[in-house]
């Protein structure tokens, strides 16, 4: 084998070996105007793994109808609930967030690198990948949050990743933390962000919502975990928080499209609980980490309209977990068991 020789003029140095974190969130518009809403609704609704009708039924609907309507209508939607100090979604806001304070938590590793990205819109993963690469790590790993898992949303993140790396002629060695529905630090966080928000108002709910962004039945009966990873969390959260059965309610939101959805739907149930005469009640999103379109105008605005408009009286949201202690406590935790044998 023949000597290596130096390296070409202009070769970059070799920097100093680091391990990257890269937290992702689903994604985000850059603006709630047509031409933005429209790229990001295109990337989104493209994902095999969220669509997965054959390409030639689905891409005539999606060319054809919905990137010709709905960017108007979503954009509307963001609109209202806008960060308009940054000028971002709240969703980009938050992660920012995560990333920064997770930043600061693991301060004590030297060689821990964190940063943040979106599977859709921006910033993206190969983007965020390839800035990890460029401050010296060797080792990443990919945080999809989401604690439940589905294929179109876990998965699809691991999915980009992957193909971005395919890309690379030195690869980083990857791992990817998995689906944390029923680890007991997530449940715990989740029961005190609760009790703390239930304590701060001037009325006890009747019933609280446990409402789950939905999947269609089709992926379930296919072999998706979702469902059970949903019900799972909401069995523990109730046991955790000491609640008879049936206080906490598992519903699930944001259906899109013709087919049948997880059911119990979160309006349907809203509406029929506010015509049976229940007058008190509360909502909060478990599977969604940060706050978000469909938390922010879908639940605590959308729902709430139609549980006072059907008879309710009273109506609180709960926020997400978002980047409060309890919520950085889950995120810490959950990196730093993943990254055991990585770091001391």
């Amino acid at each position: 084998m023949p000597a290596i020789g130096p390296l070409p003029s202009g070769h970059p140095p070799v920097k100093a070996r680091k391990i990257g974190v890269l937290l992702v969130n689903l994604g985000t518009p850059d603006g709630t105007s047509y031409a933005p809403m429209r790229r990001y609704l295109k990337e989104f609704l493209s994902d095999k793994r969220v669509i997965e009708w054959p390409r030639a039924a689905w891409f005539p609907i999606l060319y054809g109808i919905v990137l010709n309507t709905r960017p108007k209508k979503s954009g509307k939607a963001y609109d209202i609930i806008w960060n308009r100090e940054r000028n971002e979604s709240p969703l980009r806001t938050f992660t920012r967030a995560q990333g920064e304070k997770l930043g600061q938590r693991m301060a004590g590793e030297p060689n821990v690198v964190v940063d943040w990205g979106m599977r859709y819109g921006n910033p993206s993963i190969a983007e965020r990948i390839d800035a990890l690469q460029e401050a010296g790590c060797e080792r990443i790993l990919v945080y999809p949050l989401y604690p439940q898992y589905s294929a179109s949303t876990t998965a699809t993140v691991n999915d980009k990743t992957f193909e971005h790396l395919m890309t690379k002629r030195w690869m980083p060695a990857l791992r990817t933390v998995p689906a944390y529905h029923d680890e007991p630090v997530y449940i715990d966080a989740l029961a005190r962000s609760i009790e703390k928000h239930l304590a701060t108002l001037d009325f006890e709910p009747e019933r609280v919502i446990a409402s789950y962004h939905g999947i269609p039945q089709s992926y379930f009966r296919k072999g998706d975990p979702y469902h059970c990873h949903c019900q799972k969390t909401s069995r523990l959260l109730e046991e955790r928080l000491g609640w008879p059965k049936g206080r906490l309610m598992t519903t699930f939101q944001s259906r899109f499209g013709p087919e049948e959805w997880l059911q119990p739907y979160t309006d349907k149930t809203i509406e029929e609980l506010a015509k049976q005469g229940v007058k008190r009640i509360a909502a909060l999103n478990p599977g969604f980490v940060s706050d978000c379109l469909e938390t922010l105008e879908e639940i605590a605005g959308e729902a709430a309209e139609i549980f006072l408009h059907n008879g309710g009286e009273r109506f609180a949201h709960i926020p997400c977990l978002n980047d409060s202690e309890e919520g950085m406590d889950v995120i810490e935790a959950m990196v730093r068991r993943e990254l055991r044998g990585w770091i001391d």
